[in-house]
């Protein structure tokens, strides 16, 4: 996989192993949203139809399926900042790339305020 690019990323190909793979997590962090927004969709259609079905079973479903569009949004929510973390340190935040030193910073979920480390 050396010399890869990962196409809609832009010019310079992957020189070593640690690029590639901060691409391929970009990827399939992509990949998960849009399966996440994918399933929102079908999930807000069928909302909908509930809603404007106004049938008691119906409309009692609707609580469900909006918790359940609600931790998908959760997720997607995570997902962009796990990948806006992975960005910033890909870059080690003095511009030098992961494969130079720099660190991937984690994001840890306390209740419903996110902590930040290894990002100082």
């Amino acid at each position: 996989m050396e010399g890869d690019t990962l196409s809609g990323f832009g010019g310079a190909p992957a020189t070593n192993g640690v690029d590639t793979k901060v691409l391929n997590a970009f990827q399939s962090s992509f990949v998960q949203v849009q399966g996440l927004l994918d399933q929102n969709r079908v999930l807000i259609n069928e909302i909908n139809q509930n809603h404007e079905s106004k049938v008691p079973g119906d409309l009692s479903r609707n609580v469900g399926l909006i918790r359940e569009l609600n931790n998908n949004i959760r997720r997607v929510v995570e997902l962009y900042a796990n990948l806006s973390s992975l960005f910033a340190a890909s870059s080690g935040g003095d511009g030098r790339a992961m494969s130079e030193g720099g660190s991937v910073g984690t994001v840890r979920q306390a209740g419903h305020k996110r902590i930040r480390s290894g990002m100082d």
